[in-house]
């Protein structure tokens, strides 16, 4: 049940904040708002100023929402309001009104994702569980329980673990670049064979041109 009003609360603020960047570009852009609708269906909740005004309604269905603007288009348009209507308004101002909404979205997750770093949010603490029976970790000591607070590679630069993703992530890196090591050992080697294996067969071609 939680889970489900949480998901109902951040679709909400998503449609609103969405919606909103229509209507506040629209106004701007002098077009007339004839209602801004947060989902669909029955009506829930009704509010408008006077008949001329912006109706905003609640409905039912919050799983979308919508921006009515006046538009010759839709219906008729009394020849006073012309110049306040949609379809009447120049390019760059319609391309405006269009865009506002997921632009508005976009910036509701820039300062969203920048207000968590500045806040912080919690994670669980690099606690291990239990080593695999005869792995390294079992061999080096490690049991349940025990806090990992920092780690190194080479035994001597040691870095602060600051929770288990972070261990995660640096024991990642410490296996990927073992990994680069083990195949650059390889090539190293393989190019030594290939380089040996020439020595030999130069030096069995001499012998061959040398019997001659």
């Amino acid at each position: 049940m939680i889970t489900l009003l949480a998901f109902l609360l951040t679709l909400g603020v998503l449609i609103v904040v969405h919606e909103y960047g229509h209507y506040r570009v629209a106004v701007a852009c002098g077009v007339k708002v004839l209602r801004f609708s947060v989902g669909f269906g029955p009506v829930l909740f009704r509010r408008q100023r006077d008949a001329s005004s912006t109706e905003f309604v609640l409905c039912a269905l919050p799983l979308g929402g919508y921006v009515r603007m006046l538009d010759e288009r839709e219906g008729a348009v009394a020849a006073g309001e012309l110049n306040h209507a949609f379809n009447r308004k120049p390019l760059l101002s319609r391309a405006a009104i269009v865009a506002a909404g997921p632009i508005a979205n976009l910036v509701l997750a820039v300062l969203l994702y920048a207000a968590a770093h500045w806040i912080g949010i919690d994670e669980p603490k690099a606690v291990l569980g239990t080593p695999a029976a005869g792995s390294v970790a079992e061999r080096a000591g490690l049991r349940a329980g025990d806090w990992a607070r920092s780690i190194s590679r080479d035994g001597s630069d040691w870095v602060d673990v600051q929770s288990m993703s972070d261990l995660r992530w640096q024991v990642t890196q410490a296996a990927l670049a073992q990994q680069r090591d083990e195949r650059a050992g390889a090539f190293v080697e393989a190019g030594a064979v290939d380089c040996r294996a020439g020595e030999l067969g130069a030096h069995h071609r001499h012998r061959r041109n040398s019997s001659r």
